[in-house]
């Protein structure tokens, strides 16, 4: 009963420290009601690059507040996703490959046209130009350090 209990109280703590994500199709509406920087995370699931780093920030609360009161934060799994997505006017769409493929959007975002390098995180103005980009591990001290710049843009 008191691990229950115990249990019972944690579970807000847990809720609180989570970075609120939406879609593509959510980031659209957003932004015509109020405009906002955003920031866009390309992972795939086999990357344990970006398995550590996710939670690593989702443990940071300044960083998760930082984003949840200044940012629209979308996470993108650039493999799995499937559906047409409607970004900055244009239709992108998945490129299959045999068993898998990937989606045109990731492409259309990375710099590597080929094949992005992941994770990879894009961090748009609120008119959607692109202000910061960043292959690879994003510490949370660097992280923290570019929201606050931005933010204060």
């Amino acid at each position: 009963m008191k691990t229950f209990i115990l249990f019972l109280m944690l579970v807000p703590c847990f809720y609180l420290s989570q970075m609120k994500t939406g879609t593509f199709y959510d980031l659209e509406t957003s932004m015509k009601k109020d405009p906002k920087p955003v920031v866009i995370h390309l992972y795939t699931d086999w990357c344990s690059v970006c398995k550590m780093e996710k939670h690593a920030l989702n443990k940071d609360q300044e960083i998760v507040d930082l984003i949840n009161d200044h940012f629209y934060m979308v996470n993108f799994e650039t493999e799995k996703t499937k559906e047409k997505i409607r970004f900055q006017g244009r239709e992108f769409g998945y490129l299959p490959n045999g068993s898998s493929g990937i989606h045109e959007l990731a492409l259309a975002l990375s710099k590597n046209k080929n094949q992005p390098v992941y994770p990879l995180w894009i961090v748009l103005d609120k008119n959607q130009k692109l202000v910061y980009y960043h292959e690879g591990l994003l510490t949370p001290e660097t992280m923290k350090q570019k929201l606050l710049e931005i933010s204060a843009l």
